[in-house]
């Protein structure tokens, strides 16, 4: 009795499962390692099982027909998509393959197949993904899309999200039929901006972050939209963009209303600022004219009192010396007050006022304050000269409250069509978190003012230690000084 055939080794040692079956009886004749492994079957309980029982789904009708299909021809071969059956009872799907042979003039055939589960299971995960994916775009506000970019500058739109017509206005095949349609939505005077950031995102390979004006013809409607892409190389020099598009209409339009809201604030403060200047020196005028007046009237008319008295009478005398006493202290308080409501120094112009207060300053807190200036006065109307003396005014307030000086230098600088002064002192310095105290008006009223003049407010730390504020404001050039007057 001759050996039954076998295998060769090349299709023992392949990964496929391959079955050598009788082709009249469709027994099992062997079986390679594969097949063996994946049914949980040895070698000796394969070896004469019928094909059947393996592929239960397999009917025999069906097989027959299949076979039967294959005729006498050597080397003939049909496939189909069926189930194996392991021996623990459990199923696996497979792609089948017949093929007729002989061997040792025996007609037998090839059974090769090829295990579809983690083919089906790949298929499943990649159909779970992307449904997840669909989920997200279908909730994610906006436009999701892929954006190219070829060299010789023409535009793809290789996909784009349904929120397209919704964001833009067009359909996903009139953008994809022609990408140059995006570019033309955006406004002339912000199209130029959306290129520049484009190309800076090309050539740095990073985010791109833009936001600008569209506008849609079919709502007749200007729309803010932000774009956020990520950039990666594509074939042939191309590079392409995954981002999302949205609509920020709403949120542009609320920053707006804030920044102008800011701004209606900002001439509301500057206008009360001038208003109490200018009611602090109506009032420092009469307390200085009337009140002061009246009671230099007064201190003469006591004078005169005084000398008329008779010398018998010292009682009235030192009475009268009183007198005289306090108006003089009436009269100094009143110089005082009218000083403080508004500076007579102030009339000689903005470095003789600044040099007066650097110098009663020093006096008054025995800090050292040395004042450098131009030789000439800087022209300011009353307004800003009025302001800037008042910034300067409470920075010293705040170098003898807060910062524990011992010197200060002042520095005002007239540079072209700008005027700087720069006030610096020697103590402990400011801390960032000391400006966003959130009862630090002092700083919040200097910077506010500074702004009213259409300049800028400072903080940082002098050299050596301690703070430096600088101001900065513009000076009229000749013809607004001529058109103000």
């Amino acid at each position: 009795m001759s050996p039954l055939p076998t295998l060769a080794a090349e299709m023992q040692a392949a990964a496929s499962e391959i079955y050598l079956l009788d082709a009249a009886t469709l027994a099992v004749v062997d079986a390679n390692q594969a097949a063996r492994l994946n049914l949980g079957m040895d070698a000796g309980a394969l070896q004469g099982a019928d094909f059947h029982a393996l592929a239960p789904e397999l009917e025999s009708a069906t097989l027959a027909g299949l076979l039967a299909g294959l005729g006498e021809e050597i080397g003939a071969q049909v496939g189909l998509r069926t189930q194996l059956r392991r021996r623990d009872g459990s199923r696996y799907p497979v792609r089948l393959c017949f093929l007729r042979i002989v061997r040792d003039g025996r007609s037998l055939l090839l059974a090769i197949a090829d295990d579809l589960s983690l083919e089906e299971a790949s298929a499943r995960a990649l159909a779970q993904s992307q449904a997840r994916f669909d989920a997200i775009v279908r909730n994610t506000p906006g436009l999701v899309y892929q954006f190219v970019l070829h060299p010789d500058g023409r535009t793809d739109f290789p996909w784009l999200s349904e929120g397209c017509s919704a964001l833009l206005g067009l359909s996903v095949l009139e953008l994809q039929h022609d990408a140059s349609l995006f570019e033309r939505l955006i406004l002339p005077e912000d199209r130029k901006g959306y290129r520049e950031s484009m190309l800076a995102s090309r050539e740095a390979m990073s985010g791109w972050n833009w936001e600008g004006r569209i506008w849609i013809d079919a709502w007749n409607d200007v729309k803010w939209i932000n774009l956020r892409a990520t950039p990666h190389p594509a074939d042939g020099g191309a590079v392409q963009w995954d981002g999302i598009m949205s609509n920020i209409t709403a949120s542009k339009q609320e920053q707006q209303e804030v920044l102008r809201s800011r701004a209606r604030l900002a001439e509301l403060t500057d206008h009360i600022e001038q208003v109490k200047e200018q009611e602090r020196a109506r009032i420092a005028r009469e307390i200085h004219d009337d009140l002061g007046g009246n009671l230099t009237a007064i201190k003469m008319a006591l004078a005169m009192l005084a000398a008329r008295l008779p010398d018998k009478q010292p009682a009235l005398l030192e009475k009268a010396n009183y007198l005289d006493d306090l108006v003089d202290r009436s009269i100094e308080a009143v110089h005082r007050i009218s000083l403080d409501l508004r500076p007579t120094m102030l009339d000689l112009g903005i470095v003789a006022a600044l040099e007066w207060q650097a110098r009663e300053f020093e006096k008054q807190m025995g800090i050292a304050c040395v004042f450098r200036g131009p030789d000439e006065d800087i022209l300011l109307d009353d307004d800003h000269a009025t302001a800037l003396f008042r910034i300067f005014q409470e920075a010293l307030t705040n170098i003898a409250k807060h910062a524990g000086a011992t010197r200060v230098t002042v520095l005002l600088r007239r540079q072209r069509a700008h005027l700087s002064l720069d006030i610096c002192d020697n103590g402990r310095g400011i801390q960032p978190a000391d400006r966003l105290k959130p009862h630090s008006f002092g700083l919040r009223g200097m910077s506010e003012r500074a702004k009213a003049l259409g300049g800028t407010l400072v903080l940082s730390s002098a050299p050596g230690g301690g703070t430096m504020v600088t101001i900065k404001i513009r000076l009229a050039t000749p013809q607004e000084k001529t058109k103000n007057e």
